[in-house]
């Protein structure tokens, strides 16, 4: 209950000061850019220019500085995003051929079973033979003196031709399908190695990228890493106060489905846990990992990854969207974070960061997707 009501005042806390600020904000580009330029602003009132002097020079030069820096590692950051979803992915398909592998040998001890068997009855059908003289049956039945008999004994030749027939059919059959399976097999086991390969290169890309991302944040002097994190606040809050100001929340008032309530219970449930990359629960989630364990929490299980959640779920429009609909970010669909009303949306932001409530439009929107249809 404590936590519902943290959720509730962080929601109001973020429609109230966007209220408050809308009127004097009139930003066309939902993602505004202002680093590198002396004229953009970035000492101005909008970012608390003349809060810090810690670099030499002038207080907007020290703002500048760290705005590139924010941004530098912003980069870093988003990059190791990308590299992470294509690690889960090349994850997620290694698990999958794992269980074809052991399907596939499953099936090959199956076959050599069958194959044991059928080798087995034509011995015993060979034995038979030669318990009768080593005569063909063929030879047996014409050197038969019985009219009855010779006709009896003709459709048991035919009856046992066929079925030696069959038999050796389904043999050779069979030893085709163990060939086939052992090739599958075979083919299977390179993808995963492979993708064991490509999981390793991602997972050193990762690392490397958020080391440079941490290495660059712990050259600051702990007051710069203050300010950093206040830049970053304040170029989140700009982009949702510009999104806010576009008056889209008159228009998104849609409720909930009752599958969405539980994947936006879960999902807040876990505010405060901390962002870990390709971890999925349930002490720490990266972006993906929340959302897809709060829809399977829902009874509705979704793909792994931003990207495939992305390629897989139905759209809909930025209008339509309801809580526990997912929003998609960046043009390479790098980031999730899942609606849940007012204009505010759940996610793990990013290394660093715990899991927590944001504004919706604080990133740049690719898009919305509904895991329930």
């Amino acid at each position: 209950m404590n936590r519902r009501r943290c959720v509730a005042a962080a929601i109001t806390l973020v429609c109230a000061v966007t209220v408050l600020t809308a009127p004097t904000a009139a930003y066309a580009d939902p993602r505004p850019s202002h680093s590198g330029s002396p004229d953009s602003g970035s000492g101005g009132s909008g970012s608390g220019g003349g809060s810090d002097s810690s670099s030499s020079g002038s207080p907007s030069s020290g703002t500048d500085r760290l705005e590139a820096v924010r941004q530098k590692i912003d980069d870093l950051y988003r990059q190791a995003g990308s590299a992470t979803d294509a690690y889960n992915l090349a994850k997620e398909q290694s698990e999958k051929q794992s269980s074809e592998i052991v399907k596939l040998a499953q099936s090959i001890v199956k076959g050599q079973s069958k194959i044991t068997a059928l080798k087995k009855q034509a011995g015993a059908e060979a034995r038979a033979q030669y318990r009768d003289s080593g005569l063909p049956p063929a030879a047996q039945l014409m050197l038969s003196g019985d009219p009855d008999s010779f006709l009896d004994g003709a459709d048991r030749l035919r009856s046992g031709q066929q079925a030696q027939k069959n038999l050796l059919a389904e043999m050779d059959q069979t030893q085709k399908d163990l060939t086939a399976y052992t090739q599958d097999a075979s083919d299977q086991w390179q993808k995963l190695e492979s993708n064991r390969k490509k999981q390793a290169k991602k997972k050193k890309d990762i690392q490397q990228k958020i080391e440079a991302a941490k290495k660059l944040e712990s050259s600051l002097a702990k007051k710069e890493r203050e300010r950093l994190k206040k830049l970053e606040e304040e170029q989140e809050f700009k982009a949702q106060t510009a999104w806010l100001s576009s008056g889209i929340l008159k228009e998104i008032n849609n409720k909930a489905s009752a599958e969405g309530k539980k994947a936006v219970k879960f999902a807040t449930d876990q505010i405060g846990k901390p962002y870990v990359w390709g971890a999925a629960g349930p002490k720490s989630f990266d972006c993906s990992g929340l959302t897809s364990q709060a829809w399977a929490a829902a009874g509705d299980p979704i793909p792994r990854t931003s990207q495939e959640q992305w390629k897989q779920l139905p759209h809909v429009q930025v209008k339509d969207m309801r809580p526990g609909d997912l929003i998609i970010y960046f043009s390479d669909a790098t980031h999730v974070g899942m609606y849940i009303g007012d204009g505010a949306m759940v996610n793990a932001p990013r290394p660093g960061r715990n899991v927590t409530i944001g504004g919706a439009g604080s990133m740049p929107i690719l898009g919305v997707v509904r895991p329930d249809k």
